[in-house]
């Protein structure tokens, strides 16, 4: 039994230990008897506005006598192995926030609560298809879409403009020829990057793996198989590896989020760096960025061989633990968050929202959300909707280290293949 395995029955089983022992129920949610009933929240750090969570809890807790709402903002590093431990607790969070790749991981393991009764009320009938496929079980529904959203090249208007460049980049060749010519405009600037590319960007990666058709496993029969030693594949490694070696000095054995990257941007020495539209708002935050940009900044789609090129469908889903002592009442939060209401002004902060029945007005005058609605039309896609999958992202990822490798000299066959066999084991030991 793999580590993974085990990891996945222990879930199962500690939550259900956890029901017997508190005999959970819905039953608890009252705060009739006069105390204060507290229903903890925990999103992702940038997935919902401050101001908009405020809102919800505000409207929660007027139409919820005598209820609180904790609500905590956690970090997606190390989240995974956090979110276990929680939802096999006694005491574990009442809402929570899942990737969508790690969400058939949690739904395959009993953790969570079923939500069919209420899917109407949560919008059910306007979800996101594919986010929605990503809480489901034989057909009943354990987590409700959150949000999508996906990368776009952030872009300086004023460097662009000082090296002659009249045209967002179309292709690679493109934009590496761009970023020479920011390079050569910026010459005298040591620490200028013309595109912040951390070496371990995988998500970005995939972008130009599948646009050269390849992708990181295929399901064969009953078990899912390493595809990143393809030529396919490798070619976009290859891809990857060009351009940061033509226009990047980020750290080879990072990814975006060490350092944040738009916090590098905000520093003033980086033209381009590719990232979700949420970002934007990190770069040019008064606290930690750098508001003189804010009306500097541009975006386009990520270029790809011969034009755009796919990119990789991100979101989030919400979820209620199935240990849970406070469930209708989390029910109730989770149908403000996915009301009309709400969700349109989780558009207009540049997400694709859960809904699908919403129209592009959504997103107002936001043209980095507009941009990325219009890359996800060119090929928005995802990693392998099994809960096997999540086992490849958590702790070593094979990607990442095969990434690595290639910037530091080993050659994209070897690196591709290893990935590629690590893959194949990982999902084999996780099923």
């Amino acid at each position: 039994m793999g580590v993974r395995r085990a990891l996945t029955v222990g879930i199962t089983a500690l939550v259900t230990a956890s029901l017997a022992l508190t005999g959970c129920s819905s039953s608890d949610d009252s705060a009739s008897d006069g105390g204060t009933k507290k229903l903890t929240v925990w999103l992702m750090t940038g997935s919902a506005p401050d101001a908009l969570v405020n809102q919800i809890n505000s409207e929660f807790t007027k139409a919820h006598e005598g209820w609180t709402v904790d609500y905590q903002v956690q970090q997606w590093d190390g989240i995974q192995d956090k979110l276990t431990t929680a939802l096999a607790s006694n005491n574990p969070p009442d809402i929570v926030e899942l990737g969508n790749t790690q969400a058939p991981l949690f739904v395959d393991s009993g953790a969570l609560a079923e939500l069919t009764d209420a899917k109407s009320d949560l919008g059910g009938d306007n979800w996101l298809e594919g986010l929605a496929a990503t809480g489901e079980k034989d057909g009943k529904t354990f987590a409700t879409p959150f949000y999508a959203a996906n990368r776009v090249v952030v872009y300086r208007k004023s460097m662009f403009a000082k090296a002659g460049i009249t045209a967002a980049p179309k292709t690679i060749d493109e934009l590496i020829a761009a970023g020479k010519k920011l390079q050569t405009t910026n010459a005298s600037n040591k620490q200028f990057q013309a595109l912040y590319l951390p070496g371990q960007s995988w998500y970005t990666a995939l972008s130009w793996v599948w646009a050269r058709g390849g992708d990181v496993a295929k399901q064969e029969g009953d078990k899912w198989v390493g595809t990143l030693d393809t030529p396919q594949a490798q070619q976009g490694f290859t891809d990857y590896a060009n351009i940061y070696k033509a226009l990047s000095k980020g750290p080879v054995d990072q990814d975006e989020a060490n350092p944040q990257q738009s916090t590098v941007f905000a520093k003033g020495n980086v033209a381009m760096f590719i990232g979700l539209p949420w970002e934007i708002g990190t770069a040019t935050a008064e606290e930690g960025g750098n508001p003189k940009l804010k009306e500097d900044i541009g975006t386009f789609v990520i270029p790809g061989p011969t034009g755009p090129a796919p990119v990789f469908l991100g979101g989030s889903n919400l979820g209620v633990p199935a240990a849970s002592k406070n469930q209708d009442a989390a029910t109730d939060w989770l149908k403000l968050m996915l009301s009309e209401k709400y969700q349109k002004e989780l558009a207009a902060a540049g997400v694709v929202p859960a809904l699908d029945n919403l129209g592009d007005a959504v997103y107002g005058d936001n043209e980095a959300a507009k941009v990325m609605a219009t890359a996800a039309t060119n090929g928005g896609k995802v990693t392998p909707v099994t809960p096997a999958w999540g086992a490849v992202e958590s702790g070593t990822n094979p990607i990442k280290n095969a990434m690595t490798k290639v910037l530091r000299g080993t050659d994209v066959a070897t690196a591709t293949k290893e990935a590629s066999d690590s893959i194949t084991e990982t999902m084999a030991k996780a099923k």
